[in-house]
């Protein structure tokens, strides 16, 4: 399950190509897709999604993981982060802001305004839904620390089953979206062979002091926090099945000594669309383009 490199680029992935193994399921739509004249595939438009990479460092850095429902149409039974498509509320203007303006995430996301606001407002709410961690508080300095309250849970269901959006509880709440507590670390396209596609932003986030992540989300079947050298070799070992842009997320990981120096440390991040080949007999996702180190 491991990746497989033809070439000598590293993880950065300036250099030519870089392959990775798929789970059997995957490898198998491609397959059908590949043996199609070209101009015959179907390509389904990506949809808009924000993932979050929820990190501590106490006593050692740790990332927090969902292995996705069997029954998930996307991804399941792999190891992933909380995140999701994009609900167009969450664009919604009336979003108490702090932190970096929209304008300036449209910079670095390299998107249009609303977007930029729809992206940064989707992996707060995504993160706060799958597994309770809120990047808000009362002001621009401040964050929310106790949510052991049962309210908080109602709160989670009222988006989850979006009887409310993000905002119209930020607002209820006097709350604000700290911004300045995401940091962009990818973006990832899915694989055209697939019929279910996302145009997907990787953020990264320290939770927040007395906060805490749980397992409650009915996407995942458990959750919990994992050492990024054992997320990889548990995909390497085969006994967890990871996505390439999951795997890579978490190389980024590895070796990293300060957590807040990483965090704010800006990198620049292209778009990476993989692309099924085959060859030695298997199908392997092959990415062409650069890869944020």
């Amino acid at each position: 399950m491991a990746a497989a490199d033809d070439t000598d680029a590293d993880v950065a992935g300036a250099a030519a190509y870089r392959d990775f193994t798929v789970p059997a399921t995957i490898a198998g739509q491609a397959r059908d897709w590949l043996a199609l004249p070209p101009a015959g595939r179907p390509v389904v438009p990506p949809r808009a999604s924000a993932t979050v990479l929820v990190l501590r460092d106490e006593p050692q850095l740790e990332v927090f993981v969902l292995r996705r429902a069997a029954g998930m149409a996307f991804a399941a039974g792999m190891l992933a982060f909380p995140g999701g498509g994009v609900d167009p509320r969450d664009g919604d203007e009336d979003v108490r802001w702090a932190g970096p303006a929209p304008q300036e995430w449209a910079r670095r996301l390299q998107t249009d305004e609303r977007t930029a606001r729809e992206l940064v407002t989707a992996a707060a709410r995504e993160v706060f839904e799958e597994c309770g961690v809120l990047l808000a508080g009362a002001g621009p300095d401040q964050v929310v620390a106790d949510l052991s309250d049962p309210g908080w849970g109602l709160e989670r269901a009222r988006l989850l089953d979006r009887s409310q959006s993000f905002a119209q509880m930020l607002a209820r709440r006097s709350l604000v979206l700290r911004s300045d507590l995401l940091a962009l670390r990818g973006h990832w396209v899915t694989p055209e062979c697939e019929p279910r596609r996302y145009d997907t932003r990787f953020f990264a986030a320290r939770i927040p002091p007395g906060q805490v992540a749980d397992d409650a989300s009915t996407e995942a079947e458990v959750a919990g926090w994992w050492r990024p050298g054992q997320v990889l070799r548990a995909h390497d070992d085969g006994t967890e099945l990871v996505l390439p842009p999951t795997r890579v997320m978490v190389e980024q990981l590895v070796g990293v000594e300060d957590l807040d120096a990483w965090l704010t440390t800006r990198v620049e991040v292209a778009a990476v669309l993989p692309e099924p080949v085959e060859h030695g007999g298997r199908v392997w996702m092959r990415t062409t383009a650069g890869m944020p180190g």
